[in-house]
């Protein structure tokens, strides 16, 4: 199943995508809500719905404004360091153990919404990732049953303010810029791709320009060993949010100078088989006057 977390002008709504035309779930039972979470925390729901959902009426995929598709997710736990060309470029030792991180819920933002450059910087940078939403939660949960704890995959834009990121030996200011961490649109469910997601292509672009092309089969962690690993230290909940790192060709190590993101640009990170993730760039002095006038 595809899924898509949206608004039209009925409101928020959850809907089954087949190709460009999607089918409004929420619509067809109620119990399904305005986000995943419902779907998520009830198995036995999501497939009572997809019954119910077959010849259903459809709308144009185009027509619907994509939302979070988790509203207000638990936790965001994000890989750093976790393709070995990205820790070259980067200037890092190649760790043993993975660079996890947290971003707040501030940060996090839909596909198709700006991704707001800050006023305090110019050094607003891309980065392609694979995301994936905990469908059943768990402590010490084993990497053989791990991926049985995956409800979907989506695409994230990590976009990094990287002088911030560099002020201390903590990332969290640089990756917690409000409005800087793109998510969506699409959520796909386990069956719809290669185990762990592995073996995909991934790439960031601006226009025709390719910044980052790369593989997820060449992630150092899969995703059933950062699930094992994370759960290790803490209890993962239905609805967190995990994103796996990015490949090489982020903008700060580009040669001989670095390629920042900048306001009237649009940045498309695509994975295969998921979708693309597509958000324009703006100053955060428009963005200001933009969330004032709506």
């Amino acid at each position: 199943m595809k899924y898509l977390v949206g608004e039209t002008n009925g409101g928020t709504a959850v809907f089954a995508v087949h190709g460009d035309k999607a089918v409004n779930l929420t619509a067809i039972d109620a119990a399904v809500g305005q986000d995943l979470m419902a779907l998520i925390s009830d198995p036995a729901l999501a497939e009572s719905v997809a019954i119910k959902a077959q010849g259903a009426a459809q709308v144009a995929v185009a027509s619907i404004t994509p939302a979070l598709p988790v509203a207000s997710p638990g936790t965001i736990i994000c890989l750093g360091l976790n393709y070995t060309d990205h820790i070259k470029e980067g200037g890092y030792d190649i760790p043993d153990y993975p660079a996890l991180f947290m971003r707040g819920k501030n940060s996090i933002m839909a596909a198709g919404a700006p991704l707001v450059r800050p006023t305090c910087s110019e050094k607003l940078d891309y980065e392609a990732e694979l995301m994936f939403i905990i469908g059943k939660g768990g402590r010490h949960i084993s990497e053989a049953r791990a991926l049985d704890h995956v409800f979907g995959y989506t695409v994230f834009n990590d976009g990094s303010v990287r002088d911030y990121q560099r002020k201390t030996h903590q990332w969290t200011p640089g990756k917690n810029f409000d409005n800087t961490g793109a998510i969506g649109p699409i959520v796909v469910t386990p069956d719809e791709v290669p185990a762990g997601a592995a073996g995909l292509k991934i790439e960031s672009r601006v226009g025709s320009e390719v910044l980052q092309s790369s593989n997820t089969g060449n992630m150092i962690w899969s995703v059933a060993q950062t699930i094992a690993t994370i759960s290790e230290y803490t209890t993962l909940e239905p609805g967190d949010l995990i994103a796996m790192g990015t490949p090489p060709g982020v903008g700060h190590a580009k040669k001989p100078n670095p390629r920042w993101l900048v306001p009237g640009e649009v940045v498309d990170i695509e994975i295969e088989g998921i979708g693309i993730c597509s958000n324009p760039i703006v100053d955060e002095k428009d963005h200001k006057t933009m969330a004032a006038a709506e």
